[in-house]
């Protein structure tokens, strides 16, 4: 008869994801893993069955908050479309910049694994595929809603600005890993809102 878990799943994805996303995949050792989330190997493995799964779900638990936070922002009715996206960068900037460690922002783990194993993982790659596809859709979708509203008067079309809307905030991202400052980034959030009106 099998024995009832008695960790709680949450928290261990939680832990693994924080460990994944300061080291990233290879440099996350099992041994490492299994002290940080407090399981010892086997029960690790018997629980999420190797390092790749328990990545996959860390991973896909990080994908669908970020994304959930994008739309919360995104489709807020209270505020015009541009205003939406200006406050999306800066929440992007704010989470930078309260990540600072060594004078060097956190990152964000898509972009992390986008870098590290996108092109070499096909399961992996398939997961941030999905979630750049829900990414984009959500700013088409405001892009639009503002052109339309004669909020966002720039006369590229919807799909290359939400493009370029998503490079920026990848490009935040590792702009902080890379040491640059608050104002920095607020400058690259204001240039790229300027950009769509």
């Amino acid at each position: 008869m099998a024995r009832p878990r008695t960790f709680d799943e949450d928290q261990v994805l939680a832990g693994a994801m924080d460990l994944f996303w300061t080291y990233g995949y290879e440099a996350t050792s099992t041994r490492s893993l299994c002290d940080a989330v407090g399981l010892d190997r086997s029960s690790l493995y018997n629980a999420f069955t190797s390092k790749h799964e328990l990545f996959r779900r860390a991973l896909t638990r990080y994908l669908d908050a970020t994304a959930a936070n994008q739309a919360r922002i995104l489709e807020d009715p209270r505020r015009p479309p541009a205003e939406r996206i200006r406050e999306l960068l800066a929440a992007i900037v704010e989470m930078e910049s309260a990540s600072y460690r060594n004078g060097h922002g956190r990152g964000c783990l898509s972009v992390n694994t986008t870098v590290e194993l996108a092109g070499r993982d096909p399961e992996i790659a398939l997961l941030l595929d999905r979630d750049l596809a829900r990414r984009l859709d959500s700013l088409r979708t405001v892009i639009a809603a503002g052109a339309a509203a004669g909020d966002i008067t720039s006369t590229r079309t919807p799909e290359a600005l939400a493009w370029f809307v998503n490079a920026v905030i990848a490009g935040i991202r590792v702009a902080a890993q890379g040491g640059a400052d608050r104002l920095t980034l607020e400058s690259i959030a204001e240039t790229a809102t300027g950009a769509l009106a």
